[in-house]
């Protein structure tokens, strides 16, 4: 396949060209469109708002045009994108406030999303930066915006995150762009999914499941991340193919005015893709402000008034040539002032500078101490470290760690750690820190995650700068090799009296460490030098438009809520009437994404009582995973309720603390007994060790005098049993166990069985998923049963499996399959499939629908019948209700 990419027009089409460019443009945009007017909220002219579907080539894309004021008068053009899993929806807002101010600007939903047709491209300069090019095509032929030549609009471009580097793409692509407004973006897509060849894995799944599902994006973006996925870790055509699609390919192109505002709170385009950003533009000679925004992908204040501000300002000095303007200073850095005893508040102060001072300015070398040490990669990479949660909780940790509260988990044994001396005096990290180490693997390769920490007087609190990390792959390591390791790029303060901490992980949350088990050994080659960026001042008063309100009692309950991994939101009021009913869930619905009208999982609903072992069944994208990660409160329903014990579920949902999992299998630390390991996890909670019901949890999960021993002498059902005493650990009231006998023989599932049942026996409730049904059907009392999203049928097993309307007509040889279509035609007939035997026929419930009436008619149709009567299997049941597919 030809990769190669389109050359960009380097001029203007003149003469009959040119009446060729205007004549497709109008074409492009044919059609009725739909009008409506925009009422002024400040007494400004009503803003006139045009919606149209352009046919792009390929696809068609969703339009929305904003105008006001005088139509005889000729303005600048915009152009705003979206974020990705957005439409044009989001940035309507913006766009009116833009018309208003003088400015013809064109929004539009990008391929495969919102009402927008077409695969997603992750910004194919031969799809997404096309469709742009389009657009400024169709916005030359409009009577009210300003040209710089024919066929040519004055013209400038703006968005965050997706938008912001399809900016910077078409700004490459097309020197009709004017400039640029880019916001939380990126430089090399591969560089931030696949940083120093780790693959970020968290925000890759993100990614895809923000796009609606791998079938949604194009066939080589799909098969690309399954092969990544799989592999864990990316290869070299992989890394060609996202490059190809970011704005790196085109850096020395990019040669127009760029305000860039990046986050301190974004793992997944961190500083250092701002930082790529700003030196290639301003290598082109062309003028670059740079704008360090307090929240980011991760969360956080977004500081939207503010950044549209200068957004506005910057394009009315360079689309509309106003040189009185103060686009602002060249760098500016936001930065929490503490908490203000007066008010109990966090508050924020810009920061800022004549010139950019880049991620390595006014370097300070400080020493590390430290022996060589030698640290484990676990066996599958867990128990993984913990340094953010990214798209989750990023905002919350990095948030509390400018208040010097700091959350973050490396496991014993599993990294080392350099410390420095107490520092003399307080400074400014502003930048990336470095070190040079030397590793060595007892594989070929070595994956570190690198991090430092400011570690308080007392060593009791450390804090991890915006809980971001490094990661770092080291090839060729059996023999020993120094590396440069770059730190992340933050922005905090080192008070007088902290230290600095060095944390060199072999796992990580976020990413994708090797599977096989790997010995590292590390030492240090060099002081640890970190960049003050001296030139850089701090306003003397806080900027009241820019405060951030964070009562100091709401960031300690906070802090306890993250220590736990629940966060706490607003929930509806506790229903009375439920108080005592484990689990109700009512027209639960979730989109793929916001703006999908595909459904994961669509009004579903039941109840789940005391002392049931409930087996929620459906074939693969049933919808099950879905629903047990909203029940957990890791994932918000975009319609519906979910109550647990008359509570409403909602991230960090104190009820939660009544409800125990276990999904995907729990990593454990192979030198420790079963037993140190609980101990380990409980004591992560935070919770008094006597609400840990340790020896009852174990008494359950029958492990007996295994307890003693090292885990990694476990056989696999040791290690299962292990996890689920672990998710019993507190003896939650509702205990939900993902596929808990993946990877077990027939005894140790009957083991597994025995568990489950012992745990609800004492009153409290299980709920399980697997797809072993015939496992289902002797450990389980009542069955939900969901299929493309929907539940199919709920209630106790022996009136599923029993059920009536469920005959099994046994043959007495095979038929072919226009026959078993004939028979689920049949009158009162549902479905009729397939089984060992004969045909599974489920009857619709109709007046037509019994066995006397059936039976008739299957002789009519000539078929071999030798018996018929109630099915007994949970199999055929369970093939019968999703109509006898489970692909």
């Amino acid at each position: 396949m030809d990769l190669r990419l389109p050359r960009p027009r380097m001029s203007v089409p003149s003469g009959p060209r040119r009446l060729i460019t205007a004549a497709a443009a109008v074409a492009v945009l044919a059609g009725v469109g739909t009008w409506s007017a925009v009422a002024s909220e400040d007494n400004g002219p009503a803003v006139k708002r045009v919606d149209r579907m352009v046919d792009s080539g390929g696809a068609r894309i969703d339009t929305s045009y904003f105008t006001a004021g005088d139509p005889d008068t000729k303005r600048p053009a915009i152009l705003i994108g979206h974020g990705f899993g957005g439409s044009k929806a989001d940035v309507r807002e913006q766009a009116e406030d833009l018309a208003r101010d003088g400015y013809a600007v064109l929004t539009w939903s990008a391929r495969g999303f919102g009402k927008s047709t077409g695969k997603i491209g992750l910004n194919d300069p031969k799809g997404e930066v096309a469709d742009a090019r389009k657009l400024i095509d169709w916005l030359a032929t409009r009577p009210e915006v300003r040209l710089d030549k024919d066929g040519d609009p004055r013209v400038g471009m703006t968005g965050a995150s997706y938008a912001g580097a399809v900016s910077l793409l078409t700004a490459g692509y097309d020197r009709r762009v004017d400039a640029v407004a880019p916001q939380i973006t990126y430089w090399n897509l591969a560089d931030a999914l696949f940083p120093d060849g780790v693959f970020k894995k968290l925000w890759a799944g993100l990614f895809i499941n923000t796009g609606g599902g791998c079938e949604k994006f194009e066939k080589r973006l799909c098969a690309m991340y399954e092969r990544v996925a799989e592999a864990g870790k990316p290869d070299a055509k992989a890394r060609k193919l996202l490059a190809e699609r970011s704005p790196a390919a085109v850096g020395d192109r990019i040669k127009v005015p760029t305000y860039l505002a990046q986050g301190q709170t974004d793992s997944l385009f961190p500083l250092g893709q701002g930082d790529a950003i700003a030196k290639a533009v301003r290598a082109n000679g062309a003028p670059v402000s740079v704008d360090w925004i307090a929240g980011g992908h991760d969360g956080g204040d977004r500081e939207q008034d503010r950044v549209e501000g200068r957004v506005n300002d910057w394009f009315d000095r360079y689309l509309k040539d106003d040189k009185s303007t103060d686009t602002g200073p060249a760098f500016r850095v936001t930065r929490t002032g503490g908490v203000d005893s007066t008010d109990g508040a966090a508050r924020k102060r810009g920061a800022s500078a004549d010139t950019y001072p880049g991620l390595e300015s006014g370097t300070r070398a400080v020493p590390l101490r430290g022996r060589e040490q030698t640290f484990d990669n676990p066996a599958g990479a867990g128990p993984p470290a913990i340094s953010g949660l990214p798209g989750v909780g990023g905002s919350r940790l990095s948030q509390f760690a400018s208040l010097g509260v700091g959350i973050s988990v490396d496991f014993p044994g599993q990294f080392a750690k350099f410390d420095s001396a107490p520092v003399r005096d307080d400074f400014r990290i502003t930048g990336s820190p470095t070190v040079r180490a030397h590793v060595k693997s007892s594989r070929d390769d070595a994956v570190l995650f690198a991090k430092v920490y400011d570690v308080s007087p007392d060593g009791k609190q450390q804090v991890l700068p915006s809980q971001l990390v490094s990661p770092v792959r080291v090839t060729d390591a059996r023999q020993g090799k120094d590396v440069e390791l770059r730190l992340p790029a933050v922005d905090h303060k080192v008070q007088k009296g902290h230290h600095l901490r060095l944390a060199l992980s072999s796992t990580d949350f976020g990413y994708a460490s090797p599977p096989k088990s790997a010995k590292y050994t590390v030492s240090l080659k060099g002081d640890l030098k970190v960049p003050t960026a001296p030139g850089v001042d701090t306003a003397a008063a806080p900027l009241p438009a820019w405060v951030w309100w964070l009562p100091a009692a709401g960031a300690v309950l906070a802090l306890a809520l993250l220590v736990t991994a629940r966060r706490r939101t607003t929930a509806p009021a506790p229903d009375p009437a439920l108080a005592e009913v484990p689990l109700r869930i009512t027209d639960l619905s979730k989109r793929y994404a916001k703006s999908s009208d595909r459904y994961a999982v669509r009004d579903v609903s039941f109840t789940v009582e005391k002392g049931q072992v409930l087996g929620l069944l459906g074939p693969n994208g049933a919808g099950k995973t879905t629903t047990l990660r909203m029940l957990m409160g890791l994932i918000r329903p975009d319609a519906g309720e979910i109550r647990v014990f008359g509570q409403a579920i909602r991230p960090g949902a104190p009820v939660l603390s009544r409800v125990g999992a276990f999904v995907e299998g729990a990593g454990f630390l192979p030198h420790l007994s079963g037993r140190e390991n609980l101990e380990l996890y409980w004591k992560a909670t935070g919770r008094p060790a006597e609400d840990a019901h340790l020896d009852e949890a174990l008494e359950i999960a029958g492990l007996g005098d295994a307890l003693a021993r090292a885990v990694r002498t476990y056989s696999q059902g040791m290690r299962q049993r292990l996890a689920i005493a672990q998710a019993m650990l507190g003896l939650p009231d509702l205990l939900i166990l993902d596929e808990p006998t993946n990877g077990l023989d027939p005894p140790q599932i009957r083991e597994m069985r025995e568990v489950m049942i012992r745990y609800a026996r004492g009153g409290r409730t299980v709920i399980v998923s697997s797809h072993l049904l015939a496992e289902v059907e002797q450990s389980c009392t009542h069955l939900v049963v969901m299929d493309r999203g929907r539940l199919v049928q709920a209630g106790p097993v022996a009136d599923i499996v029993g059920s009536g309307d469920t005959l099994l007509v046994g043959l007495a040889e095979d038929i072919p399959d226009p026959l078993v279509d004939k028979v689920a035609a049949l009158p009162g007939v549902a479905s009729a499939v397939r089984a060992d035997d004969g045909l599974l026929v489920r009857l619709d419930g109709t007046e037509h629908a019994s066995a006397v009436r059936l039976l008739p008619e299957l002789v009519r149709l000539d078929l071999p019948v030798q018996s018929m009567g109630p099915h007994r299997r949970l199999e055929d049941a369970f093939l019968t209700l999703i109509g006898g597919t489970t692909a």
